[in-house]
């Protein structure tokens, strides 16, 4: 493999990580891309170029202010693998102790249907949070 296609090929696989694990990543924080792009200083189309399908690789100083923004690092974004740093259970809030504690006490099929219902009423909460947030603009 030439330099040229070895290169083509990093920024190729770089650009397709980063933008599947930045889509994962605000998926799974429950975060807007233009919370996202407040809080990083990275404007929002810039950040929807990352997440479209141009294969847009970021700067580093971007990458840094996304990944600080949320809450991981440069590598989790780039290769989706980051050292475990989970916190532990006994930091998280009683109910959500009580979710995993229910939920791990299920059958595999029925955990992935609790998830997939986490899941809807997320979605709903972000879309109540956008038209909340597009009628004080309006309003």
């Amino acid at each position: 493999m030439s330099i040229y296609n070895y290169a083509f090929f990093s920024i190729f696989y770089i650009a397709m990580g980063f933008k599947e694990n930045l889509k994962n990543e605000l998926s799974y924080s429950g975060m807007l891309v233009k919370e996202l792009s407040a809080l990083s200083g990275i404007n929002r189309r810039t950040i929807d170029n990352y997440l479209s399908t141009h294969n847009c690789t970021p700067s580093v100083e971007a990458a840094v202010s996304i990944a600080q923004t949320l809450g991981v690092s440069v590598e989790y974004l780039v290769t989706g693998e980051e050292p475990q740093r989970d916190k532990p259970i006994s930091s998280l809030s009683p109910v959500v102790r009580s979710i995993i504690h229910v939920t791990c006490q299920l059958a595999p099929r029925d955990r992935i249907m609790v998830l997939d219902i986490a899941k809807l009423l997320k979605n709903r909460a972000d879309e109540e949070r956008e038209a909340q947030q597009d009628k004080q603009k309006t309003g």
